[in-house]
């Protein structure tokens, strides 16, 4: 398991907690990899990649790339210099990392992939680790992720709508966000669909309905909208709002949504429609 011996590479650091600057001496054995020779990247053409906790044995981020690209998230991690409020998960993990002495793991999944291969075995594995620091989903993995048998015949014979006349915004949820909650089915997608999104607040307040859907299938409608920040994760949105009355949950629950609003490449979870 040569892999785990990166966690084995000795540091020396000067770190500057104001502006969050790390210079790193690297001192390597023949078992440690810090970036691959012009030979080796020659070689290996796309691949796909984890970078892994050496502190719990995690992944935390799901990557593709081709070159250096699979080391570059370290360096960038440790020389960002903006300020506290804008570490992403994935920066703060790396610094945490390195500042108990150890270094990220990398293991490469795939290797010598067509581009769309590589988005194809990126999004599984994004599927498969849930709770990633990656702040998109794979590709398609909204549409065609990890399902049962139950969800695959739901979707597939659920009427599709032709277009979506309302202004509205789509809320694209997943289940294991509302295997999280307590509480009724109701309850629970209306927790997972409220908070918390990267949004405009000024495109938000024009929606009449949020449309919770997912797999492809509306689930919930609400409306009587108040949008607000997310206290604890700033500058996120939330909203407080009411089941939609009878007529728009008919006209709406249950159905797909349109093709365009379900297409690969819409990585964003939030879809505004009219607004």
């Amino acid at each position: 398991m040569d892999v785990y011996r990166e966690i084995k590479l000795k540091t020396m650091k000067t770190y500057d907690k104001m502006n969050y600057k790390i210079n790193l001496l690297n001192f390597v054995g023949d078992n440690v990899v810090i970036e691959f020779s012009t030979e080796v990247i020659n070689e290996i053409g796309i691949y796909v990649y984890r970078l892994i906790d050496p502190r719990s044995g995690n992944t935390f981020y799901v990557g593709k790339g081709k070159g250096n690209r699979m080391f570059a998230h370290i360096n960038g991690a440790l020389a960002f210099e903006g300020d506290e409020d804008e570490i992403s998960e994935k920066i703060g993990t790396i610094r945490e990392i390195h500042q108990s002495g150890l270094e990220v793991i990398h293991v490469i999944h795939r290797h010598g992939l067509d581009n769309n291969t590589a988005f194809e075995v990126e999004a599984a594995l994004i599927d498969a680790f849930p709770g990633l620091s990656n702040e998109t989903g794979g590709r398609g993995s909204r549409e065609r992720g990890v399902m049962n048998a139950l969800q695959i015949q739901n979707i597939y014979k659920a009427e599709v709508l032709e277009e979506i006349t309302d202004k509205c915004i789509i809320i694209k949820i997943k289940q294991w966000s509302i295997d999280r909650y307590n509480g009724s089915f109701a309850d629970a997608i209306y927790e997972a669909t409220r908070a918390a999104w990267k949004m405009s607040i000024v495109k938000a307040k024009k929606a009449e309905y949020i449309l919770s859907v997912m797999d492809g299938v509306i689930k919930a409608v609400y409306h009587d909208l108040e949008w607000s920040v997310h206290e604890e994760r700033k500058p996120r949105l939330e909203f407080i709002g009411k089941e939609a009355p009878d007529h728009i949950k008919i006209k709406y629950i249950g159905k797909r949504i349109p093709h365009e609003y379900r297409r690969q490449g819409l990585a964003s979870p939030c879809l505004y429609v009219n607004c």
